[in-house]
């Protein structure tokens, strides 16, 4: 009998003992739900069966005693090599010969892996995608622990981790294949914004950035040391013989060694302290620059409009939604032993879109910003044809902030104070508002903190105001609200990134927010299908022997 047989019988022998099942319950008088879970290992081990049955047919890859690849002649190994495959069924176990240039190497050619479609690692394609998709919306431990909970088997954190890690790679690539929207989808208005969010790191960038050139030193030392120290004449001997030579792959291994001890070792030197006597700490958040692109028709409204829409906390029933919004993310990496700027590295990104999305510039470009100095220094250098529109957002979180200087919260008085200075705002009076504020603030009798919040609205305006002509901004029927950034901000990096006792390393930090931002663009299942088809190209190219054979089962 030929071993897929074998496996469908067993499968057979399975699915009556389910049937059994079922007509027992029925009997028994069992709710629905609780014959879905008896029904359910049973099920998974029937799928498991199917799969082997699958393996089995391909044979074991016998092709002969020697094959082909790249005009090189490989060796069989002389016994089957096991590989182990984690499905979302289970574990099966795939047995098949292996082809080598010398017996003990690594296999360069493996008949059943290219027939079968493997992966790189040993998990399925698909149980990583599941796990994966658990894991840009909540915790590793939650994620892992949620799909085992539903198959019955699974991964480990640190392999979820590492999935994590390795999927990202593919992102850049994927982002840069995708083509632009169709032109008949898109609308006037070409919106760019962008903001920026701290995330909680286990140890401050200046640290890594140190530790990465300290690496960079001990490397290039240990190879001049190789080329030096092999076994000269005269080189101390120890019971007789030479002193193993240090090679750079060992000197590596001891600096790590020696930094890694030295992080989990406190220091001994204390810890400088403030005019108040306070510990300084180095900041252990790193900002995370989170940018979208996207199109929109005008919308022309008017003061009272907006300022309806603010105060109700709601969209206007007509308003034109934005069309293929794409959200990004970006850190501040090291790049050949330098710091590279995340807020840099996003600009330059979203620039790319909009001129992949607006070739011949027949758009008219708004850039959203709130009043950080350095991304209005971007904008100049990226999108200098740009109308730049401080988000209105920001403006009035700052004329609420001087409203509560003088009025309770909740009250009438602070209501009708800050809408009177947003009205003059929207009508393009900001120089009013400053010197109102200003006159208040020389007039009124204030305690210290809250002159400082007047006066920081007063520099917020003034250092902002050639960005807040909002009356012409609405005349011409321009977005003024970066709600799509603060959005992103929120659902790209707050709602994952800062789950309670969240701490990150930057590298993992970066993977999960790419990741996240596909997933958050609804790219998802186009981009899995990418990185397996690229995967599987780096595996398997056009060249391998497989194309001479239709059947491995044959072949054997």
């Amino acid at each position: 009998m030929m071993a897929q047989e074998k496996q469908f019988l067993k499968s057979q022998e399975q699915f009556e003992s389910l049937c059994e099942l079922v007509q027992q319950a029925g009997r028994d008088g069992l709710r629905m739900d609780e014959i879905e879970g008896q029904l359910m290992p049973g099920l998974m081990l029937l799928g498991r069966r199917f799969l082997e049955g699958h393996v089995a047919a391909q044979g074991d890859g016998d092709v002969g005693t020697n094959a082909s690849s790249d005009d090189r002649t490989l060796q069989r190994s002389q016994e089957p090599h096991s590989r182990r495959y984690l499905s979302i069924f289970g574990e099966v176990i795939i047995e098949r010969y292996v082809y080598v240039a010398r017996e003990g190497q690594k296999a360069e050619y493996v008949p059943v892996d290219v027939r079968l479609g493997l992966p790189a690692g040993e998990n399925s394609y698909l149980l990583e995608e599941w796990q994966q998709r658990l894991c840009v919306k909540d915790a590793f431990g939650e994620s892992v622990a949620d799909l085992k909970a539903i198959l019955g088997t699974g991964v480990s954190v640190r392999t979820a981790e590492e999935m994590n890690h390795r999927m990202a790679e593919y992102v850049p690539d994927y982002r840069v294949s995708q083509p632009v929207p169709a032109a008949d989808e898109e609308q006037e208005l070409l919106v760019v914004t962008g903001d920026g969010k701290g995330v909680v790191m286990r140890r401050p960038f200046e640290e890594e950035l140190r530790e990465h050139l300290e690496l960079a030193s001990t490397n290039a030392a240990a190879n001049v040391s190789v080329a030096t120290s092999s076994l000269e004449p005269g080189a101390p001997e120890v019971s007789g013989r030479r002193r193993r030579p240090m090679t750079a792959r060992r000197a590596r291994q001891a600096r790590r060694r020696e930094l890694e001890e030295a992080r989990r070792t406190p220091a001994h030197n204390p810890s400088p302290r403030d005019t108040d006597g306070r510990n300084k700490r180095k900041s252990k958040k790193q900002m995370a620059y989170v940018g979208a692109v996207y199109t929109i028709a005008r919308f022309r409204r008017t003061t009272d409009d907006v300022l309806d829409e603010m105060a109700r906390r709601a969209r206007a029933k007509d308003r034109p939604q934005p069309q293929h919004k794409r959200v990004w993310a970006e850190m501040t990496r090291i790049l050949h032993g330098e710091p590279c700027s995340g807020r840099e590295w996003l600009f330059c990104s979203l620039a790319l879109e909009c001129d992949q999305r607006d070739l011949l510039r027949g758009k008219t470009l708004i850039c959203l910003l709130d009043g950080e100095h350095s991304l209005w220094d971007m904008q100049q250098y990226w999108f200098k044809r740009a109308v730049g529109i401080l988000d209105i957002f920001h403006v009035s979180e700052r004329v609420w902030g001087v409203a509560h200087c003088f009025h309770k919260q909740g009250t009438d008085a602070a209501q009708t104070f800050a809408t009177h200075h947003l009205r003059m705002i929207l009508d393009g009076k900001v120089s009013y508002v400053i010197r109102n504020f200003q006159r208040m603030l020389t007039e009124r009798k204030l305690n210290k903190e809250k002159r400082r919040t007047i006066q920081a609205a007063i520099t917020y305006f003034q250092n902002n105001r050639e960005h807040m002509h909002y009356d012409q901004y609405l005349a011409a029927g321009y977005p003024i609200g970066s709600g799509v950034a603060e959005g992103a901000c929120r659902h790209l990096v707050k709602d994952r990134m800062e789950l309670t006792g969240m701490r990150w390393e930057r590298p993992g930090a970066q993977a999960m927010l790419h990741l996240r931002a596909i997933y958050l663009n609804g790219e998802w299942s186009s981009f899995i299908n990418f990185r397996i088809q690229n995967e599987q190209a780096k595996l398997y190219g056009p060249g391998t022997i497989y194309a001479e054979f239709g059947n491995y089962a044959q072949a054997a």
